[in-house]
């Protein structure tokens, strides 16, 4: 009771010393926007209240856009667009330009295609995991269990964690003087060479991504299963159907405009990996983990001879593909609903 009183007793002194102060802010703003509205009128006072929102979208967002289209027809080392020789489709050519396209040795680019063929196949491996685990997950989750807001709250936490803050907390339990090492060395084993080896590396990108962001996907897929109807199954049960029966010609079917949409926001999200791949292997050992991303990243910023140009037209093709992968969601949307 004393706390109270005290806590009251410190928010009037407050409320005393900065209500003449909160005063005078609210008559500036009352006397700047009547100004305002006298020049552009009451219907034009929307556009000055969305004006903000669009100089930040122009700045940070529209402009980079066009710059970065401008740079894919221009070549040179120079960061100054009016610098920049325009050389045309030039670096399409380069990028696309293969004898093989399934070698990528071959090509005029050859880090590009790699980088494009590991992409697939962590697209494909990772977004048939996420699907899987998440499914299996909200099926679980969706079941009667003891304690079942904490086991949400658990599977979900991973999402809240930053991807780089993911990745190093796995670097260290991987790394080659990491935890799990450390516990095999002290049972007399072998040191596993997990971020040294390729195939190690690559496995273990696709695991811990799942693991970072399957709680996101697995939040939608419950979500879907709480709006079937339990008379459904009630029904079904009457029928005589079994449990797979259940699952089969109820569940899935009436799951399955979610499952599509779960695809391909996972199908989007694996496409533009990066900061995961960045913080754990940084494309490494060798070009085993080099994704679509880390490549334009690499021309574009890290590499000491910056090709502009070159990771601009990457951008530009993997634009086209997530474009694409929007289009297919919002017709999925559009029949969900």
């Amino acid at each position: 009771m004393f706390l109270l009183t005290k806590t009251k007793q410190v928010s009037n002194l407050f409320s005393r010393a900065f209500s003449p102060l909160y005063e005078f802010f609210v008559a500036i703003l009352d006397m700047l926007f009547g100004i305002i509205q006298r020049l552009v009128g009451v219907r034009g006072m929307p556009y000055v209240f969305v004006l903000p929102n669009l100089l930040i979208f122009g700045i940070f967002i529209l402009f980079p856009m066009l710059l970065n289209f401008l740079y894919a027809f221009t070549g040179g080392s120079s960061f100054l667009p009016l610098e920049r020789p325009w050389v045309g489709p030039a670096n399409f050519e380069r990028l696309l330009l293969c004898e093989n396209y399934l070698e990528p040795r071959t090509c005029s680019e050859d880090l590009f295609w790699r980088a494009i063929y590991n992409t697939i196949g962590y697209v494909f491996f990772q977004v048939a995991l996420m699907v899987l685990f998440s499914l299996l997950t909200a099926l679980i989750l969706n079941r009667n269990l003891k304690a079942r807001g904490f086991f949400r709250g658990v599977f979900f936490y991973p999402v809240l964690l930053s991807p780089i803050v993911v990745a190093l907390i796995w670097k260290w339990i991987l790394q080659e003087n990491g935890l799990i090492n450390g516990i095999l060395t002290s049972l007399g084993r072998d040191k596993i060479p997990f971020l040294v080896n390729a195939q190690w590396a690559q496995i273990l990108i696709i695991l811990i991504s799942v693991w970072a962001f399957m709680g996101f996907y697995t939040l939608i897929l419950l979500a879907g299963l709480q709006s079937i109807p339990a008379d459904l199954y009630e029904a079904a049960a009457l029928d005589g159907a079994n449990a797979w029966q259940s699952f089969s010609r109820i569940t899935m079917p009436l799951l399955m405009p979610t499952m599509v949409v779960v695809l391909v926001l996972s199908l989007i999200r694996a496409v533009q990996v990066f900061d995961i791949v960045f913080a754990f292997t940084g494309g490494g050992p060798g070009t085993a983990t080099l994704y679509l991303v880390q490549y334009i990243y690499n021309y574009g910023f890290s590499s000491p001879n910056k090709q502009f140009g070159l990771a601009a037209a990457a951008s530009l093709l993997m634009a086209g593909v997530l474009i694409v992968l929007t289009v297919i969601q919002m017709l999925a949307q559009r029949e969900e609903n």
